[in-house]
């Protein structure tokens, strides 16, 4: 197959300018923008140097480094544009056609030739439109659950209510990452701000089961460990008799049916006494 990578490098440094247009022209119904043709001629020339190497059939080489990470920057670009998979190894099998036509005019009548090279082409942009694709996948995984940290952190922010007393109003279903993180910023809230008070408000929690009444727990007795006290609100009737009914030990623990009986009881505790105005 060295053969037929020689002709393919010949025919990309021949018809460099015929062949860059015509696979542009193939994209985006011709009307490639200048970032798209900017990365057509990089890439183009990364296929080239790979081409050079010794190891022209072996994309996993070191002579295809500049080629894979053109491939990888090209995915993570258009994942971040919103495009899909298909469409970014369609750019790079839209590439074909226009080698195609070229092998064809240049190896004239040899059709035995022609069908090794064609075979070869195909071969090494069909490895290179699923290395994209791969690629493609796994900076779309990678974004995704960077914004599910993200809207995590949003979804369970650390309120300082005043001098000393500290909120986590959380909302949604609990799992073992998300008690972490709020476990985590809690406690280096409470190392901040040098409270000793901590109100978790469950009122926004559909439902509690045993996983979730332990993951409560446990975010109980590290505030305690850091010196401070804890209260949980929002125990409705539901969640009471649910507790109740998995056995769950939760004495010990201060709970409130209400945030506001919490914040009644933080106020009484810090010996403040609110009053209604005439």
């Amino acid at each position: 197959m060295a053969s037929h990578a020689q002709t393919l490098l010949a025919l990309l440094q021949d018809e460099r300018t015929a062949l860059l247009k015509a696979w542009t022209a193939a994209t985006h119904g011709g009307r490639a923008s200048t970032a798209t043709r900017q990365e057509a001629e990089e890439l183009f020339d990364a296929l080239q140097e790979a081409l050079q190497s010794g190891t022209p059939d072996d994309m996993q080489a070191d002579g295809w480094a500049g080629a894979r990470q053109l491939l990888e920057a090209l995915s993570a670009s258009r994942a971040a544009q919103g495009q899909s998979a298909g469409d970014t190894s369609a750019f790079v099998l839209a590439l074909k056609l226009p080698i195609f036509t070229a092998l064809q005019q240049r190896l004239g009548k040899d059709t035995q030739t022609l069908l090794e090279a064609v075979l070869s082409v195909t071969t090494k942009l069909d490895t290179m439109a699923q290395w994209t694709a791969t690629a493609f996948q796994r900076t779309r995984e990678e974004l995704i659950n960077r914004q599910q940290e993200e809207l995590l952190e949003l979804s369970t922010p650390v309120i300082k209510l005043w001098e000393g007393v500290l909120a986590v109003p959380m909302i949604g279903t609990l799992d073992s990452s998300r008690t972490q993180m709020v476990m985590e910023a809690l406690l280096q809230k409470i190392v901040d701000t040098e409270s000793e008070l901590a109100i978790i408000d469950i009122t926004g929690v559909p439902t509690v089961d045993t996983l979730v009444a332990q993951h409560l727990l446990k975010t109980v007795t590290a505030i305690r460990l850091m010196g401070a006290d804890c209260i949980i609100s929002g125990v409705r009737p539901q969640i009471a008799q649910t507790i109740v009914h998995l056995g769950v030990d939760l004495q010990g623990v201060t709970t409130k049916s209400s945030l506001a009986a919490a914040l009644a009881l933080a106020l009484k505790r810090g010996g403040w006494n609110v009053a209604r105005t005439a």
